[in-house]
């Protein structure tokens, strides 16, 4: 994607966070969204078949680095070195989320915070699965991740509700405790 392509596909993604702050997704219209970015229709098309699919990139660009095999130290956190392990991944998503506070809060307003939180429960789904020792054998496995993802999304929920008071770090490690795991 050339620069030209990438300042668009920002100015979109940030005309969609402001509409989103003050509007429910639903109510949400693709002009609205024209007018917001400054970009004509056929723009907006050539990097989105529909609003639904902005909201899934929009989501995938909060967390695909974090799944990247390739991590560079950023601003507020430095994940390049870490062994990767589950409480590290953990740690990682929060400091992410923390950081890109301004788009979550954004699209968990709404209706477009259920289809913000089953996309992060694919990334969790995913992410759970590369530590197959995080997922108790003595149930069933699906039981087992579904408990998982279910409850660190609500923990994630839980915790930008309360101005992400507490560091990524002791949230992760609480709600490792909480579930059992060990490393």
């Amino acid at each position: 994607m050339d620069r030209r392509q990438q300042k668009t596909r920002a100015a979109i993604f940030q005309a969609f966070n402001r509409l989103l702050e003050k509007k429910h997704f639903n109510s949400i219209t693709v002009q609205e969204i024209l007018d917001e970015a400054n970009i004509g229709r056929s723009t907006f098309y050539s990097h989105f078949e529909t609003k639904d699919a902005l909201l899934k990139e929009m989501c995938t660009d909060i967390f695909d680095h974090i799944f990247s095999h390739e991590l560079h130290s950023e601003t507020s956190h430095d994940f390049s070195s870490s062994d990767h392990g589950l409480k590290e991944k953990i740690t990682h998503l929060l400091y992410h989320l923390k950081d890109n506070k301004g788009n979550v809060l954004g699209i968990l307003s709404g209706e477009s915070g259920e289809l913000f939180m089953r996309y992060f429960k694919e990334y969790l789904s995913e992410m759970f699965g590369q530590y197959p020792e995080s997922i108790r054998s003595d149930v069933p496995k699906a039981f087992a991740l579904n408990h998982l993802v279910g409850s660190l999304a609500e923990a994630v929920k839980w915790w930008i509700n309360t101005k992400m008071k507490m560091k990524p770090e002791e949230l992760a490690d609480d709600y490792l405790k909480l579930v059992g795991y060990s490393s």
